[in-house]
This record gives structure tokens, sequence and C-alpha cells, in this order.
């Protein structure tokens, strides 16, 4: 202790010389060693960054497109946009090794291309719809059993051999549903749904005479109106495809160029898979203008208790063996039913619409136009007056004009969708 005691005289200023000293060289070797590292990076960075000019504009491309793509449609909304309010997605280019070009396959980025329209089935137009109505007016039943659905449907036999199904509801709400959703179909040139028309049950008519015995067994009542449809053969059951299944759940123009990167789909088959989709585009219209609940919209609401039910068949959705026409069954929860439990199941609705952005061009412009001209209810109600006898119109009333209110709500829902659409994926 002596001894440092005697040395604190001096050690100071030894001690203050030394520091001094160190201290001009720490900052000089700092000041080297801060400007070599400065260097270094500032020559490592630009060499970085210009090595592969074209990966890195496409890697950041890639990776805003699936950001983008996921946020859009899995939070089940089109208001992803970049800062400058400019849509980040580029034009879609298809693989050449499927011999397809982008436009043979969707125009301007939300129509289906020529390719996939020229391979559409023709289904049911006007011309068979007015053949099975004039057919009807003169046919007569010959036999009647268990057939064509649930309840009290009955499958009937005419005398020339053909066959018909008979819908027979105590409703008659669920009558006119199925009446009217036909007609819509018809006002929006849709081909899936098979020729219908309505009679009455009449004991006296040559239709009905030679099956009281078994109009009797189906505890079916005199005058009450049926919707007559043409009985359909080769019907298999219909999937839903992966596109519309969780945790995907959508369709546009992305989706298209990643199908066609299936190796494993010759051409041909590539255009069967769109054609599918392009009538799974009108479906997912219909369904919503009508709000039909025994379609889909059953997967989509017992999926929370079942997450299996999308691999099971649609309900009431079959195709045709011999042609890939996808044919709309049983659509007697449309326009009224439907209408009446929007509150509980329009989420179920909204859904696959709101995720919808590729369409038949047809189809959307018969939107556009029923949206400017406003007169689905009187086109609905013009059918029903020219196709129908007096004693069809006393026993079964037209359309409601709630009925028509709503619905003209859903088709502008469509229109504007569509609007969406155009400003999120369309090439121009």
């Amino acid at each position: 202790m002596g001894l440092m005691e005697k040395s604190l005289p001096w050690e100071p200023l030894h001690s203050k010389a030394y520091s001094t000293f160190g201290y001009k060289n720490l900052c000089l070797i700092s000041a080297i060693f801060a400007f070599s590292v400065g260097l270094s990076i500032g020559i490592l960075i630009p060499l970085m960054y210009f090595r592969s000019p074209a990966v890195q504009v496409r890697n950041s491309s890639v990776a805003n497109n699936v950001h983008a793509i996921r946020t859009v449609f899995l939070n089940n909304s089109f208001a992803f946009k970049s800062e400058s309010s400019t849509p980040e997605y580029p034009t879609v280019s298809f693989v050449n090794n499927h011999e397809h070009s982008d436009e043979e396959l969707v125009e301007n980025g939300i129509y289906w291309g020529k390719n996939v329209e020229k391979a559409l089935p023709e289904g049911y137009r006007e011309e068979k719809h007015e053949l099975w109505g004039d057919y009807v007016k003169k046919a007569v039943v010959i036999k009647m059993e268990n057939g064509c659905g649930r309840m009290q449907n009955r499958l009937v036999t005419f005398a020339d051999g053909l066959k018909g199904c008979v819908r027979y509801r105590q409703n008659t709400d669920q009558i006119q549903g199925e009446l009217f959703s036909f007609y819509l179909a018809k006002i929006l040139d849709l081909p899936n749904l098979a020729p219908s028309t309505v009679s009455v049950v009449d004991l006296k008519q040559p239709l009905w005479q030679n099956i009281r015995n078994e109009i009797a067994s189906a505890q079916w009542n005199s005058n009450r109106p049926i919707v007559l449809t043409q009985f359909i053969s080769n019907l298999n059951a219909a999937n839903i495809p992966a596109v519309f299944k969780p945790a995907e759940r959508h369709l546009n123009k992305f989706d298209v160029m990643n199908i066609t990167k299936n190796k494993i789909l010759d051409p041909d088959d590539l255009i069967r898979n769109f054609v599918e989709l392009a009538q799974w585009s009108d479906l997912i219209i219909f369904d919503y203008l009508t709000a039909n609940l025994d379609r889909i919209v059953n997967n989509l609401y017992n999926y929370q208790w079942n997450a299996n039910i999308m691999d099971a068949p649609a309900h009431n959705l079959a195709k045709k063996s011999d042609s890939s026409l996808l044919v709309f069954l049983d659509n007697e929860s449309g326009l009224l039913h439907g209408y009446r439990l929007l509150k509980k199941y329009e989420i179920y609705h909204s859904i696959l619409l709101e995720n919808l952005c590729i369409f038949r061009r047809h189809t959307a412009d018969k939107i556009k136009q029923l949206k400017v001209q406003g007169n689905i209810g009187y086109l609905l109600r013009a059918l029903f007056e020219k196709q129908n006898s007096d004693t069809v119109k006393d026993i079964l009333p037209t359309i409601p004009d709630k009925s028509v209110k709503i619905l003209n709500e859903r088709i502008d829902k469509v229109y504007q969708q569509i609007l969406k659409c155009e400003s999120e994926y369309s090439n121009s």
C-alpha cells in the first residue's frame, strides 16, 4: 500500500501521456478499418445487385404475384393494389408445348378464349325447348314409376317410348322456383338445363288418363301444377374442380396458366378440363342469381362438419358421358325459397362468385345487358305468359315482385364482380 501511495504523484502524468498516444493510434486504425470496410461493401453490393438482373426482376415479380393472388383470393377480396393503384400482374403467357396461345384460352384476361368456346357442347338450346313443349301438349303417358329424385317425383314413359321426369310438390313456390329458374337460364342462353314445361294434373286429359292408379298411389292431388322435364340418359356424377376446393377456391387467368403447366395433360385433355371449368363459371353465376341451396352451397355449408365433403360429387349436378355437358338438375329452391334463406346462406352464395374472375363472354354480356336495361322481371313474366295455358296460369302464380327485386340486386352484384375482374386482370 505504501509504495502505491508514493507512486501517486507521478503515475497520473505518465498514464495521461500514454493514453494520448494510444488514442491517436486507435483513431488512425479505426479510420483505416472503416474506410476498408466501406470500400468493400460499396464494391460488393453493386456486383451482387447487377449480377443477374433478369433473375432479380423475375423472382421479384413472381413473389409479388404469389403474394397478391393469395391475398386477393384467400381473403375474398379484390382490393389488392400496388401503391400506385396499378395492378402488378403481367400478361399471361401459356406454355408452348400445349399448342395453345394465351388468347386462344383466355381473352382480355377475363374471358374464355375461342379454343374453349368452340369446344363447348351444344347442350339444350331454344329449338330443343320448343320441341319438348310441343311434344308434351300431344303426349300420352302409359307408365309411371318411382324415379327422378326424392319424395313424390316420378319417372314417366310416353306411348312412343320417350321418358320424362315429373316434379310434384305440395308447395307451389317450389314449382315456381323450378320453372322460373329454367326461364332465367333461357334468358342467359345457358344450355345446361334440360327442356321443361308446366302441366296440371288432370285425369281427364290424355296426358294422364292412362295412369289413374299410379297417380293415386303417388298421392298426387288433381289440379296441381307439375314441371315435366325431358329425361336425360348417360349421366354421371360431377365432382367439384380442385380450383374451387379449400383452401384455394378461386378461378382466374393465373389458375388457367398453372393448369397448362401440367405436363400429364395432352392438348385435348387440357381443353376438356377448361370446357368443364367454363361451364362451372356459368354455374356459379346462375346459382348466385337464383340463390340455389341444393347444389354447391350444400357442400360449402356442410364443410364445417365434414372436411371431405368437397371431394364428394356436387348435389344436383351431372355430366353427360357422351358430350361432357354439365346438366344443372333440380333448381326448385331458386328465386323464392332460396331468397327467403339469404340471411343464413348468403356467405356461401357469395364466396365462389367473389373469387371467380374468368367468364364466358356471352354470359357476361347478358349480365351487362340485364343490368343496363333492368327488365328481368318483364322478361320472366313474358315467358310465363307466352308458354303456358290459361289453366296453368290460373293455378300457378307468376314470379313475385319481391323476388324480381332481389334478382335485380343480384344481377348488379354479378355485374360489379365482372367490373372488378376487368380492373384487376384485363390485358388492356
